[in-house]
């Protein structure tokens, strides 16, 4: 008797050395999604955590994904940098397979790094910094929307050919995404030859005065002020610019677009312009997500929820059209057929930017963003 169980465990205690190696052991696929869930940033991350949690849920309840269950592992980085490089360590730590994220352009590039390191691909809905996938640094990295080079030539474009605007100050908060997007809008309007840009200048973030920047660009004589950066500091100067009598168009990216600008903004966001992935409420794929989500939780989703719904939807049926999360398998399905997704049909270039989306320009109109046709 006491051979037997002693057999028993030897034989145990070699399957568990033996069946990891093998890649075969998990039970179950881990998906790490990772964005600001916390702070002023958390509208911009939260939606696309439910999205994730969403999709997975329906997928499980139909039997998961090669007979897997999919796990879904938030992580935190509060859109900072230095956080959502140890939120990265530690996903990868934990054994993730595919990561959802992250949301922010400067988070999403010092995580990236370290993803590559561990051959995990991470798809993010809302990293929008154009070298992220340009530059050729994180092959292991794919967007669910259109880079900030194709949002500042919009940006720019409605301002002097819709709006007629000749003097032009832009603004940014001196980020990866914000600067970003107002340095391809300078690009984009120079280019044009229809306006000038009379200022372009970093504001800093969390700052509760910005009077000095303001009366520049009263100074310069702008007629439109070109901002980029996200809803908080959007917010003020929005205010400040009221306070002043400034009434001229103000134009931001999806950092602004969406609902914690118009809660914090209030009444000041009326007739504020925002680019933003385009309106994809038409689409069946779309309509049932927002279905789901209004009945689960009773309101209407939030920034980036379409693209996080997206995000997870593609890369579930990369794995299942690869027969696995091995990298190689993962990357050729991505780059392969088209896939329905909540954004509309897509599958990624050689780059890792989506093939069919883009943006469109919107306006705060009675407290909502309206697409403007």
């Amino acid at each position: 008797m006491r051979k037997t169980v002693l057999k028993k465990l030897i034989l145990v205690a070699l399957l568990s050395m033996v069946v990891p190696a093998t890649g075969f052991a998990a039970d179950t696929i881990k998906v790490g999604v990772a964005g600001p869930h916390t702070g002023d940033l958390a509208p911009y991350g939260i939606p696309t955590k439910e999205a994730a949690e969403m999709v997975a849920a329906q997928v499980n309840a139909a039997g998961g994904v090669l007979g897997m269950q999919v796990e879904v592992m938030p992580m935190d980085d509060q859109c900072k940098p230095e956080i959502a490089t140890n939120a990265a360590t530690k996903l990868v730590s934990q054994g993730v397979d595919v990561v959802i994220g992250h949301v922010c352009s400067g988070a999403t590039k010092a995580a990236l790094g370290i993803y590559k390191e561990a051959n995990i691909i991470a798809v993010s809905p809302s990293a929008t910094n154009p070298p992220l996938t340009q530059s050729g640094d994180y092959p292991n990295f794919y967007r669910t929307i259109a880079p900030d080079d194709d949002q500042g030539k919009l940006a720019a474009e409605f301002a002097t050919n819709k709006l007629g605007a000749k003097k032009i100050a832009i603004l940014h908060d001196k980020g990866d995404y914000g600067k970003g997007f107002a340095d391809f809008s300078k690009h984009f309007v120079e280019a044009g030859g229809k306006a000038e840009v009379v200022l372009f200048e970093g504001v800093t973030p969390g700052a509760m005065d910005y009077s000095a920047v303001i009366q520049k660009v009263r100074r310069e004589g702008a007629d439109a002020v070109i901002f980029g950066g996200y809803h908080p500091e959007a917010s003020k100067l929005i205010g400040q610019m009221n306070k002043k009598r400034m009434k001229i168009p103000f134009i931001g990216p999806d950092g602004v677009k969406g609902d914690g600008f118009l809660e914090i903004a209030g009444k000041d966001a009326e007739g504020v312009y925002a680019t933003g992935p385009m309106d994809v409420s038409s689409l069946p794929v779309n309509q049932k997500a927002k279905a789901d989500y209004i009945e689960k939780y009773g309101k209407e989703p939030g920034t980036f929820f379409d693209q996080g719904y997206a995000a997870m939807q593609v890369i579930l049926k990369a794995i299942e059209a690869s027969g696995g999360t091995e990298y190689a398998g993962l990357e050729k399905a991505l780059k392969g057929n088209f896939v329905d997704t909540a954004v509309g049909r897509i599958k990624f270039d050689a780059k890792g930017d989506a093939e069919g989306v883009g943006f469109s320009v919107f306006q705060v109109q009675d407290g909502k963003f309206v697409e403007l046709k």
